[in-house]
């Protein structure tokens, strides 16, 4: 079978694609043909094992696993024998950020907790992309706790998580103001944005109005310049480790010292996430942005496109 292939971090030169052995699942185990995945920050991040962190889970000098990918949408090719909530031929989906070698025709994994079944009507492509994404930005949704009168600002309203975030914001319905370049301004409105900032005229940390959260989904502000906008009791909360890694400590120290905090989502529980935008997918109510489709013989372009940071919503890997 084909797969995505490399066995030193760095940079998408890094990877090939190469004939590898089809795996056999064992018995706790499922055996998918993968018809769509993405390639997103994780991936990235894994990749380049930036920040060092990264080598904690991925390998501490070299990558443990030689076949990258996180997510995935496919069909079930076989079953090991104690596996009974999935059956050969089901479509299905899933997310792991510790590497699920799903950048390939064929992997393996154990369904129990990072597996659903596909809602009926929706692609392997959109499911592809309601993954990743949306995984991180449910845990800032979960993060909000009085949805009355709620005012929200997401930083990044066109990235993958940024635009998941806001479906699900208004999916509650609190007022959300978001950022953007202008020529997507108009995506932005459809996702239901109520208010939007182009970030290239205008810096979202100098406006005069105010929030009860703020969300970096990007990862290139800051607590201290985000405070301004933030109410009395108000709640920032980023993608990214902020500077100097502040975004693991502040949240143990600003509730010491101020009644605005910082929290850093720690999201664990995929079964959770998934299910909740599950739900969303088969109400009609999320529809995750897809900007470019790849094959895999193209693996480093697609990379070296998400690295740029240009890329709106998610970017595809659709396979054979």
């Amino acid at each position: 079978m084909k797969s995505v292939y490399y066995t030193n971090y760095g940079s998408p030169d890094v990877l090939e694609v190469r004939e590898v052995e089809k795996p056999k699942p064992s018995d706790d185990e499922i055996l998918v043909k993968v018809k769509a995945c993405t390639v997103n920050r994780t991936d990235d991040h894994n990749l380049s094992g930036k920040p060092w962190v990264m080598h904690l889970t991925v390998g501490l000098f070299k990558p443990r696993k030689k076949i990258p990918g996180t997510d995935f949408a496919g069909i079930v090719e076989a079953c090991g024998k104690n596996v009974k909530a999935f059956n050969p031929g089901d479509r299905i989906w899933g997310f792991k950020d510790a590497v699920l070698s799903s950048q390939a025709e064929y992997f393996c994994i154990n369904p129990k907790k990072n597996v659903l079944k596909i809602p009926e009507g929706i692609d392997f492509q959109t499911a592809a992309a309601s993954a990743e994404a949306a995984h991180y930005a449910y845990y800032f949704y979960d993060k909000i706790k009085n949805w009355q009168d709620c005012r929200i600002m997401i930083h990044g309203g066109t990235g993958a998580i940024g635009s998941a975030l806001l479906q699900m914001v208004k999916y509650r319905g609190a007022f959300v103001c978001a950022t953007c370049r202008p020529e997507h301004i108009e995506r932005v409105k459809s996702l239901g944005a109520d208010q939007i900032i182009n970030y290239e005229e205008e810096d979202f940390t100098q406006q005069e109005s105010q929030y009860d959260y703020v969300f970096d989904a990007v990862g290139k502000s800051s607590f201290g310049a985000c405070k301004k906008i933030l109410k009395p009791h108000g709640v920032y909360a980023s993608s990214e480790l902020g500077p100097g890694n502040e975004n693991l400590y502040l949240p143990l120290t600003t509730g010491l010292f101020s009644n605005q905090k910082v929290k850093f989502p720690l999201p664990f529980n995929v079964n959770k996430s998934l299910t909740f935008v599950s739900q969303l997918l088969s109400e009609g109510k999320f529809n995750p942005l897809i900007d470019r489709v790849y094959t895999l013989d193209q693996i480093r372009e697609a990379y070296a496109y998400v690295i740029s940071g240009q890329k709106v919503g998610n970017v595809i890997i659709n396979m054979p």
